[in-house]
């Protein structure tokens, strides 16, 4: 747990990894990325934590816009894909056309398939095959990473 109260589980400990040479477009050092996010973005993007089901106000945002990348302000999934997945964390079926990568995650003793922001590699959470139609897929996401920019008609 973060000293500040915010509900976030830390993951860091079981897998650190250093994303900045990895070819991303907007890297920072360690100490630039602690300078720009909150604690609690720090520990979700660059330390893959995760925060705690319920917490994010971005849980219940269903207004018309776009969710983009608390890192570097990357657009990742439109209002339209999102939906209620009663897990606890902001959930979509589809992420923008290129805007995130996956890779695997053996971090808990089970594979998973981690999102991140494709342009700066921050941790976005996984993907999981349980999703509604037309995917099939449940992209489960730490509201923490995320912004969101309403679009009025």
């Amino acid at each position: 747990l973060l000293k500040s109260g915010v509900g976030l589980a830390l993951f860091s400990a079981l897998r650190p990894r250093a994303l900045a040479a990895q070819g991303f477009v907007v890297t920072r050092t360690e100490e630039e990325w602690r300078a720009f996010l909150t604690e609690e973005q720090f520990a979700i993007l660059r330390g893959h934590g995760t925060e705690y089901p319920g917490t994010s106000p971005l849980l219940d945002e269903y207004r018309r816009g776009r969710f983009g990348c608390a890192g570097c302000g990357q657009e990742l999934f439109s209002s339209i894909t999102k939906y209620d997945s009663r897990t606890g964390w902001p959930s979509f079926w589809a992420p923008l056309e290129g805007a995130v990568g996956e890779r695997e995650d053996r971090s808990l003793g089970r594979t998973r398939i981690e999102v991140h922001c494709s342009r700066c590699g921050g941790h976005l959470g996984h993907v999981f095959p349980d999703g509604p139609p037309p995917t099939g897929l449940r992209y489960c996401i730490n509201g923490a990473a995320l912004t969101f920019t309403a679009v009025h008609a």
